[in-house]
């Protein structure tokens, strides 16, 4: 393994950065996401930052793309053993889920209808308990009592079976709605975490279906 040239304080946090972003998301940021975390008042500068990194051989940069950064793995080793962190990323193509971002969703139609996919994530597989099968955006705030704020993505498990309290992706009439189902003896219930909001009551005849269980949660500002 060869040496590479100490980085700079302000070098070193764009790495980190980096590391983190595909850790918690399996892709690197954008320039503007790098400007923006770090404050630059453009992407020119985090431009200048990453072809710096790149001389150094710390990471390859790809052209053509807007994520095309790559970190290598011997830089990568070579950081974590010199900070004596067991913080280690996911070998590429190991354990990675690759899940469609399912955007708005059209009336009346299939939520992984091709037309839905905004883009494709590549996660790690531990991330999740159970397996995810999409991510889709989280629209307002009626979920934020349980930690789920718009913007967030919201990891579902395709699945037409779910158990009272749990959150569900459900369809009702022509929405999808994120919610707690909550099944009595006359009634089925989707429950807001927000106070703000109302308590969605499926009247009967009502078409209603459950389309997926959440099994987890990307936070949106794991995704800057």
């Amino acid at each position: 393994m060869h040496e590479h040239p100490k980085l700079t304080a302000r070098q070193q946090q764009i790495l980190e950065l980096i590391q983190t972003a595909i850790a918690h998301t399996g892709a690197p940021p954008t320039r503007a996401e790098i400007a923006t975390a770090l404050g630059f008042k453009s992407a020119n500068a985090a431009e200048e930052h990453l072809q710096a990194l790149a001389r150094k051989g710390v990471i390859e940069l790809r052209s053509g793309t807007s994520r095309g950064i790559r970190l290598h793995s011997d830089a990568l080793n070579a950081i974590n053993a010199a900070r004596g962190s067991p913080f280690k990323l996911p070998i590429p193509g190991l354990a990675q889920l690759s899940l469609p971002l399912i955007g708005r969703v059209a009336a009346g139609s299939p939520i992984l209808a091709q037309e839905h996919v905004e883009q494709t994530y590549s996660v790690e597989n531990g991330l999740f308990q159970r397996k995810p099968d999409y991510l889709l955006k989280v629209r307002g705030m009626s979920m934020r009592d349980a930690g789920i704020m718009d913007g967030d993505l919201l990891a579902v498990q395709a699945t037409r079976e779910a158990r009272n309290g749990q959150i569900v992706v459900a369809r009702l009439g022509d929405d999808v709605t994120v919610k707690r189902l909550r099944r009595t003896a006359t009634a089925i219930e989707l429950l807001p975490e927000n106070p703000d909001y109302p308590v969605i009551v499926v009247q009967p005849g009502e078409p209603f279906e459950i389309e997926g269980l959440a099994v987890g949660l990307i936070r949106n500002t794991m995704l800057m």
